[in-house]
């Protein structure tokens, strides 16, 4: 397997994982012993390290954006970057391969986990993407023929409030997009294309979303705000207004809890279809199927409420 600048090493012993999202993918693979790098940090991301503890291991960088010396000094053996980006050229330049992880949609998303899966080299990685491969379009499947018949009027428009301050939402062109539309919703940011677009609350009085979700870490809307402008929206009005769960990453972005979030959504959204399922057991099975962790009940709810683990005493947070 070839990276853009050097060939892929048959079993990296030693990866810097440089996109937030890629990391959880990764670690889903069976790859937490070989990552010496993260952009991913306890307190950012509480979840990860409570169900991969070895993770501690890792030395924790502020973004992208390292110096091809900092990986030699690390002795890394192979990065993966979000986006194609001069960067690649300085790692090549020292002998580092480099793979660029991006995705935008749920097939994109599986191409990466099978490129992963490649790259890590092991059975178990191959395994593992093989059947999150399958449970991936079982449960696409299963959504839509729920959804089949529900009439386009019948489908809520939808604002996924990325931060509340300052105001962002997603667009079109996005994977929000995409769980949105698969679990029959309507996106409400029309003329938005892409994530984390800033947007004024006078747009988001205008578009008057039926259901407002709001990303892990947004907070709570304040209905008095910005004039009162916020109480008079449907969403708020007719109490339909979600955050949006997160775990080992946040279920709504680019992470491998995917399934769980178009799961969710599509309950959310027109729970009379969805009656027999239960997030909570679906959370715990995921859990225990692709990051071999036994996840409790109320670890499972707190997820889904968007919450990070209860503390425990001597403990990895």
């Amino acid at each position: 397997m070839a990276g853009h600048a050097q060939a892929v090493p048959d079993h990296p012993a030693r990866i810097a994982d440089l996109w937030f999202a890629h990391n959880e993918l990764l670690l889903m693979l069976g790859g937490v012993q070989q990552i010496v790098m993260t952009v991913d940090s306890p307190q950012a991301r509480p979840w990860m390290y409570r169900v991969f503890p070895a993770l501690a291991q890792a030395r924790v960088v502020n973004g992208p954006q390292v110096n091809a010396e900092s990986l030699l000094r690390d002795q890394v053996d192979l990065v993966f970057v979000p986006q194609a980006s001069a960067a690649i050229t300085a790692f090549g330049a020292v002998g580092i391969p480099v793979l660029v992880s991006s995705f935008q949609d749920v097939d994109g998303l599986l191409r990466v986990v099978d490129m992963t899966a490649t790259a890590l080299g092991t059975e178990h990685a191959h395994a593992t993407a093989t059947h999150y491969r399958t449970m991936m379009k079982q449960t696409v499947n299963d959504v839509q023929e729920r959804l089949a018949n529900v009439a386009e009027a019948a489908r809520p428009r939808v604002l996924h409030i990325q931060s509340l301050h300052p105001l962002r939402v997603d667009g079109a062109d996005s994977i929000v997009d995409e769980w949105i539309t698969l679990a029959a919703g309507r996106n409400a940011a029309t003329g938005v294309s892409g994530n984390m677009k800033p947007v004024t609350p006078e747009q988001v009085a205008a578009w008057n979303p039926d259901v407002i979700i709001l990303g892990p870490d947004c907070g709570t809307i304040d209905p008095a705000a910005d004039g009162g402008l916020w109480q008079r929206l449907d969403a708020v009005r007719n109490g339909r207004v979600h955050a949006n769960p997160s775990g080992v990453f946040p279920w709504d972005r680019y992470g491998s809890e995917l399934p769980l979030q178009i799961s969710w959504a599509a309950k959310t959204l027109h729970p009379d279809l969805f009656a027999d399922i239960d997030p909570v057991a679906l959370t715990r099975d995921f859990y225990r199927t692709y990051f071999h962790y036994n996840l409790g009940e109320n670890d499972a709810q707190r997820i889904l409420a968007g919450l990070p683990p209860q503390p425990v005493p001597g403990n990895a947070p």
